[in-house]
């Protein structure tokens, strides 16, 4: 079957005649970019070759359940384990994270990138995607989980194996994937949805970003352009806020992401859930962070967990580049080409890190703000912002740094797969 016909075979369930002349128009530019992807690669499955590795898709082989649908572990004919996402029946946007991501990675081959092996569709209603099998969880169950427990877990087990040379490798590996994206590949692509669950440690602890659903090929880079204003897709606490609250996107957007969970590898701690220690004057982690870092007490940061295997050089350089990555201005932000140098060699001197933008915060532009920022944090408008459906509450300066809980579903996993939200904030 030619990639074309497959791309058509994917979207006409799921098309709807009422879509606006513009949403359409736009969508069909966006899908000449896929298509244009997809048809320098055939990596088409057969259906009976899929269910023959799942062993009919059955309940022992399952390996979690989101939005997208099940998801299963396999072994194809030639011995090689697969992980296989199978489209759940009737999910409009499962549809269209499906044939996002199946065209997305079709190109994409970097060590620090989750294999698209390849993909089936068969009628209207099966529709598959085939990774590489990931055999360690997903960064997130094993760097948060619980430290003590009445329950022997495995995650808690495995999270004293997450030392701090792993977690320093982590990332720079997730830095040097992000590079690849924004710069390396055939069209540059933004993820749009960078967190501790989309990235997937093998059996090497070698990181891999996983779950394209969300992303978005950035054409406009080669063109000189920065930046466009799109709809909203993410996870609140990860979002830089010119994008959560004005739809501005660009390479920064993932860079603001990235930071987030920088300070996260750092601290073992969930910027979401962050509860600050009594005598801090700090709502967030990312202030917490920052706060620390002007009194030059970044250390006080670390996981207790990994202090006998910590480099303090290393320890305070992480901090200082995730709250680089962090800063309210985007423009302020290094971009992941930088990052990358930085953490490679020594650098005498670096830039102070502004105030953070903290997401899930009400942020507006100022015609005259801060010295360096045209974002600071101010009180909202009162209109909610139309491209996001997260919740917000109306932030003051001194009360700017409430976070949100993620409005998105995640699945959860226990094969370190790709999750799928089942809401998507488009």
């Amino acid at each position: 079957m030619k990639p074309r016909a497959f791309l058509e075979r994917l979207a006409r369930p799921f098309t709807s005649s009422r879509r606006s002349s513009s949403e359409s128009r736009r969508e069909k530019e966006e899908e000449a970019d896929l298509e244009a992807i997809a048809a320098r690669e055939q990596r088409a499955f057969r259906y009976e070759a899929l269910e023959a590795a799942t062993r009919g898709f059955s309940e022992k082989n399952k390996l979690g359940q989101g939005g997208f649908g099940p998801v299963y572990r396999g072994r194809l004919e030639d011995g090689r384990d697969v992980a296989v996402k199978r489209l759940g029946s009737g999910s409009r946007q499962g549809a269209r994270e499906f044939r996002n991501e199946a065209t997305l990675l079709s190109r994409v081959q970097h060590r620090n990138v989750v294999n698209l092996i390849g993909y089936c569709a068969r009628g209207a209603e099966d529709k598959l995607l085939v990774y590489e099998y990931v055999p360690n969880e997903s960064l997130d169950k094993i760097l948060f989980a619980p430290v003590a427990s009445r329950h022997p877990s495995s995650n808690r087990s495995r999270r004293a194996e997450l030392t701090w040379p792993r977690r320093h490798e982590v990332v720079v590996g997730v830095a040097r994937g992000l590079l690849y994206l924004h710069e390396d590949a055939h069209t540059p692509i933004i993820h749009r949805d960078i967190k501790a669950s989309n990235i997937l440690l093998d059996d090497r602890w070698v990181p891999k970003i996983a779950d394209f659903g969300m992303a978005r090929l950035f054409p406009e880079a080669s063109d000189g352009r920065s930046r466009v204003h799109t709809r909203v897709a993410g996870t609140n606490g990860y979002m830089a806020p010119e994008y959560l609250m004005h739809g501005d996107l660009s390479t920064k957007a993932d860079v603001f992401s990235f930071g987030v969970v920088v300070l996260e590898i750092v601290s073992g701690r969930k910027n979401s859930s962050f509860q600050p220690p009594p005598d801090a004057d700090a709502d967030s982690l990312l202030e917490y962070a920052w706060r620390l870092h002007k009194k030059g007490r970044s250390l006080e940061l670390l996981d207790p967990g990994v202090k006998a295997t910590a480099v303090a050089e290393q320890v305070e350089l992480c901090v200082r580049i995730g709250l680089l990555c962090v800063q309210a201005d985007p423009r302020l932000r290094p971009d992941m080409k930088r990052v990358v140098i930085i953490l490679s060699k020594k650098q005498s001197t670096l830039e102070e890190p502004t105030r953070p933008g903290v997401p899930g915060s009400r942020y507006r532009r100022r015609p005259h703000g801060l010295r360096s920022s045209h974002y600071s944090v101010g009180s909202s408008s009162g209109t909610s912002s139309p491209s996001t459906s997260a919740t917000t509450s109306h932030a003051s300066a001194s009360a700017s740094n409430a976070m949100t809980t993620s409005s998105t579903h995640t699945m959860r996993s226990h094969g370190g797969l790709p999750s799928h939200r089942e809401e998507e904030q488009e």
